[in-house]
């Protein structure tokens, strides 16, 4: 009995060890992660893959293909996945948590900063010289996915189609539906679903199950409930990168609730570049500018929840979703809409910053960069706030 006993807590402790490697290594990866979802999933690869050696390259890249069939921030997934491999159930918290935490922080100390000196001219001169440089950061990733997403004159079409209908004012929810469900139909005369293929279909629900937010009504009338209910419903269902996170927050703050403007979401998105971490942390700043840092809190736990849920649940389907031709088609349909939702964004947020010169010189330069060279997105936000400061004290 006494043997079982020990070997037990032997165990007990192997599993908190591996918990905290794995706190440490996300906090650290959470703390110093410029650059965007591609960027944080170059950083993981490295420290896990070839440095520390907890995953093989094909279950590294097994992982990456998943986390792209659900809803959520993919790098942010991907993180709580590898988690999930080293130390279980704890180890998802774990990496999820310590990942997201740093960029939350700082993104809810920057928001206090604002409100409280957002129309001073300083905070104003550095929003001015970041936000066209974030319209270049956009835009190059943009170009960037389009070869990789539009893979067929047809989901051309679909991606067009897509964005005609977001310029039009139709909900963002929909237009990922339609896409999902159209790539789908066109599969379907090709091979015939089987009992085995059923499951695909089930990913794209959350698209059916959540409309915009007169779809997804406040029953208490409250605030911060519609605060977090709205943000649960995003962190539900949207796919792509998470630049896509724009137009659900267009969509739903700007347009729907009037809760912001959009000055105050290009701000926002700002926010989110000039810190590292998950770009789904512009959400602690909309929640913070809406009900202060209950807001922010509230905001942060709802857009994340999901993801933690779907990628418990996706632990156990990994190896069947690789091989799955059902899963790559409703992918590729929502991929191509989620390509035309960054686009429309992208025009409507570069009407909002590109205002004169100086601004749109800033944009130009900020691309021919990214195109030219390999800086880091934060050496672009930082020049732009270094230009945007200089005009204000200058003039």
């Amino acid at each position: 009995m006494s043997e079982h006993v020990t070997g037990g807590s032997g165990e007990a402790r192997a599993s908190w060890h591996a918990v905290r490697e794995v706190a440490l290594l996300f906090l650290k990866l959470g703390t110093i992660a410029f650059g965007g979802p591609a960027a944080h999933t170059a950083m993981m690869r490295d420290e896990l893959v070839r440095r520390r050696g907890w995953v093989s390259d094909e279950r590294f890249a097994d992982l990456m293909g998943a986390t792209n069939l659900i809803p959520g921030p993919n790098s942010t997934e991907l993180a709580i996945h590898l988690g999930h491999d080293r130390a279980r159930m704890r180890g998802l918290v774990a990496a999820g948590v310590c990942f997201i935490l740093p960029a939350a922080l700082i993104v809810t100390a920057l928001a206090w900063a604002y409100v409280t000196y957002g129309s001073t001219p300083a905070a104003e001169g550095l929003l001015y010289g970041v936000v066209p440089a974030v319209i270049a950061i956009i835009a190059h990733a943009l170009f960037g996915l389009w070869r990789t997403v539009i893979k067929t004159v047809w989901l051309g079409v679909l991606a067009l189609a897509a964005l005609a209908a977001y310029l039009a004012g139709v909900n963002e929810l929909l237009i990922l539906a339609a896409g999902a469900l159209l790539a789908f139909a066109v599969r379907l005369p090709r091979r015939p679903p089987g009992g085995q293929n059923r499951l695909p279909g089930v990913l794209a629900a959350p698209l059916l199950s959540f409309g915009g937010s007169p779809l997804f009504p406040d029953p208490t009338g409250g605030q911060l409930t519609q605060l977090f209910l709205t943000m649960l419903k995003i962190g539900s269902v949207l796919y792509g990168s998470g630049y896509v996170l724009l137009a659900f927050l267009r969509g739903d703050f700007v347009e729907r609730l009037g809760w912001l403007s959009s000055q105050q979401l290009a701000d926002a998105v700002s926010i989110g570049q000039v810190t590292p971490g998950p770009v789904f942390t512009t959400a602690t700043f909309v929640g913070y500018v809406v009900a202060g840092p209950i807001g922010a809190f509230l905001a942060t736990v709802a857009i994340f929840l999901p993801s933690f849920v779907f990628v418990g649940l996706l632990t156990r389907l990994t190896g069947w979703l690789r091989s799955s031709g059902w899963a790559s088609a409703l992918l590729d349909g929502v991929n191509a809409a989620a390509l035309a939702l960054m686009a429309g964004v992208s025009y409507q947020l570069a009407r909002t910053a590109v205002v004169d010169p100086l601004t749109a010189a800033i944009a130009a330069l900020s691309l021919v960069l990214l195109w030219t060279t390999r800086l880091n997105n934060a050496w672009l936000i930082a020049g732009g706030a270094a230009v945007g400061l200089a005009r204000t004290l200058l003039g």
